[in-house]
């Protein structure tokens, strides 16, 4: 026990931002802040997100700005929201970018930090919300109340970061950092989170404030919450799973890494690993290694990231489709710049044809058609058969043709290969 909590306060260390740091980010987000509230009239700029919670990582870039609305004035026009801030911001800001969102959101960036600004509603509870945008502050409110964990909660989200199951986007169906707080004031400790998780089975249920208490969450609430593995009660809604867009294979892979951790307890379970070229390549060992840098498109960053895994699954499908053997696969992306797929294959050429199948000879119609096309068919096990030449015998081959395809054209920017 006394090596586990060496080890915590070690990547805590490593993880929490120091005092200067932290001192000098607060200076630009107030400076920012003042600029726009100044004229801003009938609503109000304040900080949200982990930066309000205290529970932000050193490594952090960003700061979510949220833009309270007076509800009795707005509340009808929320649709318009958006359009208002836009308009202002426009009058205090050279340059800011307008996000498509379930409410159009906006960033601006400064010398290395993105801010994100979000128009929502005052609201003070959650049944006041015209979108799910205006629930966040209320979210802060619910954290910021477990002071004396926020340490704990960083160490929960360095932890799922360095285990690859950190983030709700679509493209990632991981833990979200409120999951992250919400589990680790759940369970009283990062400790106590991860020696729970340990022990999780296949279908969890945590209800924080009790919305439940006595009665059968999955009886009452709509069945389409709650297909995740890991069902949590929102604490400041409760009819909303907190954990419904977490995946079974994010799930699985927390409990494993819980279970690692606790059998071998060492500060490298909060180092988030790269993907560098030299370790794919011992990785590949004899096989074949296709490395693929992609440059992505511009936009939300959940579009973004969506894209670039449909464009990664179209690719690993295309080359088993093709019957190129594939043994492993994977892709990494920063959020940054361009994101690295990589292919590890049977080193062996495909040979130049490949045997295709036709119709069963009962099927004489169809028969006749596939003589007459391929030459040479022959008969075996009551079914025509045929060799003929394969397009590609090179998976290199196949992809040059495939990041031509529109598929790839429109969800990507430009893909190439890394030597």
């Amino acid at each position: 026990m006394e090596n586990i909590k060496g080890i915590l306060e070690q990547a805590l260390s490593q993880i929490k931002p120091a005092k200067d740091k932290e001192e000098e980010v607060n200076k630009r987000i107030g400076a920012i802040l003042e600029k726009i509230n100044k004229s801003l009239k009938d609503a109000k700029a304040i900080l949200g997100g982990s930066g309000e919670k205290g529970t932000w990582l050193k490594e952090a870039h960003d700061a979510d700005i949220f833009v309270l609305f007076d509800y009795k004035k707005y509340k009808d026009k929320s649709d318009k929201l958006s359009d208002m801030l836009e308009k202002h911001l426009k009058k205090k800001f050279s340059k800011i970018i307008r996000l498509h969102g379930s409410r159009d959101y906006f960033q601006i960036k400064q010398k290395g930090f993105t801010f994100e600004i979000i128009p929502i509603l005052a609201i003070k509870k959650a049944e006041q919300a015209k979108n799910i945008t205006d629930i966040s502050p209320l979210h802060s409110l619910w954290v910021k109340k477990q002071k004396k964990l926020t340490d704990d909660m960083r160490l929960a989200k360095q932890f799922c970061k360095a285990a690859d199951v950190y983030g709700a986007e679509s493209y990632i169906k991981g833990f979200s950092g409120y999951i992250c707080e919400i589990l680790t004031v759940y369970y009283s400790s990062f400790l106590g989170l991860i020696k729970n998780a340990a022990k999780w089975k296949d279908k969890v249920i945590i209800d924080p404030e009790n919305y439940y208490k006595g009665r059968n969450i999955l009886d009452e609430m709509n069945k389409s919450k709650t297909y995740s593995p890991l069902v949590i009660i929102d604490p400041v809604q409760a009819e909303r799973n907190a954990a419904a867009a977490l995946s079974n294979e994010k799930f699985e892979s927390f409990k494993a890494a819980s279970r690692q951790f606790l059998r071998n307890p060492s500060v490298r379970f909060f180092e988030k690993k790269e993907m560098p070229i030299e370790e794919l390549k011992k990785k590949a060992k004899d096989n074949r290694l296709i490395l693929l840098n992609v440059a992505p498109k511009t936009g939300k960053i959940d579009v973004v990231g969506s894209k670039l895994l449909k464009s990664f699954e179209f690719l690993n499908a295309k080359l088993k489709s093709n019957d190129f053997k594939v043994h492993d696969t994977g892709w990494s992306w920063d959020k940054k710049g361009p994101a690295l797929f990589y292919f590890i294959l049977d080193k062996s050429q495909l040979p130049e044809k490949k045997l295709h199948e036709g119709p069963p000879l009962k099927v004489k119609k169809h028969l006749e058609t596939f003589k007459k096309k391929y030459k040479g068919a022959f008969v075996k096990d009551s079914r025509i058969y045929a060799y003929v030449k394969r397009e590609f015998t090179k998976p290199e081959e196949l992809i040059i043709e495939l990041i031509k395809d529109p598929y790839i054209k429109e969800k990507t920017r430009k893909v190439s290969f890394v030597d």
